[in-house]
Parts: structure tokens; C-alpha cells; sequence
């Protein structure tokens, strides 16, 4: 496997949620130092398909986004696996994660996982399995989703808006306080980037 296919391979991992090429180069590019064109993304992510075939985990491709996914022959386990997360009573991190949600409504993995100082996909994939979180493009930017409670946990809560929860504006503009930091830092990070890139 090479080293471009390994990478590939984590940050599709890491992410957890489908990716354009273009997104996918950005990011091998700014690991690795340098441009890394479509056409060695494209022979990676065929590289990738391939060494998995016959494995649980398989490289799903759909309208020009690529994800990891679990093969369709173990279905049945993965229905399974469903099950029993569903009477499960949920975790620390899981309601800290949906806490995170309830008080934004509206908020990015990135945005949770920056918040929350760890990786927040699998718990992410938990609380929507639970029907207790919905997935949306965000409107602003169609390359990342958002997150918001679902109407069936705002039920089963009591309460009409979020406005109505504990503390919600307090909470709230605590929340956006370090949603904005870590896009300052962001736009500090790709504005050196930039610079970097046109010394070179």
C-alpha cells in the first residue's frame, strides 16, 4: 500500500462522512507539502477500492464523493449492532455530544469534534441511528453537513424550540464564543499557509 493510499485511507477513517476529490487533495496536499493532483487521488482511491475487496470495511463512491463503509454481506451483524446500541442507556460522550448539539443547533463535526477535543464520528453515527440527531448540507458551504436535534428528541424533551432549554442563551453564546475561535485560527492557519505557498 502506498503512502498517498494510507493517507487516504485515515482520513477517510477520520472523517466519516462522504468527501469530494477535490476536498480529499486540499487536504493530502497540505499534509504532504505539496500538490497532489486528481489524478494520483484517483489512482489512490482505485489502489484503496481494491486492496479491500474481500474485507468488513469497503470504499463507497457516489455522485463524485467517496466514503468508507461496512460491506453489504454483513449487513445482518451490523443490524444487529443496532440493536443492542438502541437499548443501551447513552454514554457521557454521547450526551455531551448531543448537549453540544441541542445548545448550537446547527453545528459542524469539525466545530463538535474542536469543542469536544476528540473524535465525535462514531458518536455522531450513534445518536443518528437513535433518530435523535439530523444530518444537513450546510447551506453556506455544500462540502460539510450540519447537525441539529431531530423533532422527535425535541418532543420527547418538551419543549417547542431550543430557545426553551435550561440556560439556552448563556450555553449558546458560550458555544459560539469557541466555534469562533477555532475559525480565527483556522483562517490564521490557511492565510500562512497562502503565504508559505507563494514563497515557495
Amino acid at each position: 500500500m502506498s503512502n498517498l493510499e494510507s493517507k487516504l485511507e485515515v482520513v477517510l477513517f477520520w472523517k466519516g462522512e462522504p468527501m469530494s476529490l477535490k476536498k480529499l487533495g486540499e487536504i493530502l496536499s497540505a499534509q504532504a507539502g505539496l500538490k497532489v493532483s486528481e489524478g494520483e487521488i484517483k489512482d489512490a482511491i482505485f489502489n484503496l477500492k481494491n486492496n479491500l475487496e474481500g474485507r468488513g470495511i469497503v470504499l463507497l463512491e457516489n455522485g463524485g464523493e467517496i466514503t468508507l463503509g461496512t460491506a453489504p454481506e454483513f449487513g445482518k451483524l451490523i443490524e444487529n449492532l443496532q440493536k443492542e446500541e438502541l437499548n443501551k442507556d447513552l454514554s457521557k460522550a454521547s450526551l455531551e455530544t448531543l448537549s453540544i448539539i441541542l445548545y448550537k443547533n446547527g453545528i459542524s463535526r469539525a466545530e463538535i469534534d474542536y469543542i469536544r477535543g476528540v473524535n465525535s464520528s462514531f458518536i455522531l453515527r450513534a445518536l443518528s441511528v437513535r433518530g435523535l440527531i439530523e444530518k444537513n448540507p450546510d447551506p453556506k458551504d455544500s462540502r460539510r453537513f450540519l447537525y441539529r436535534p431531530s423533532f422527535d428528541l425535541m418532543s420527547f424533551m418538551g419543549v417547542k424550540s431550543v430557545e426553551e432549554l435550561p440556560d439556552w442563551a448563556e450555553v449558546h453564546d458560550s458555544i459560539n464564543s469557541t466555534v469562533q475561535t477555532m475559525e480565527d485560527i483556522s483562517a490564521r492557519e490557511a492565510e500562512n499557509n497562502e503565504e508559505n505557498g507563494s514563497a515557495n
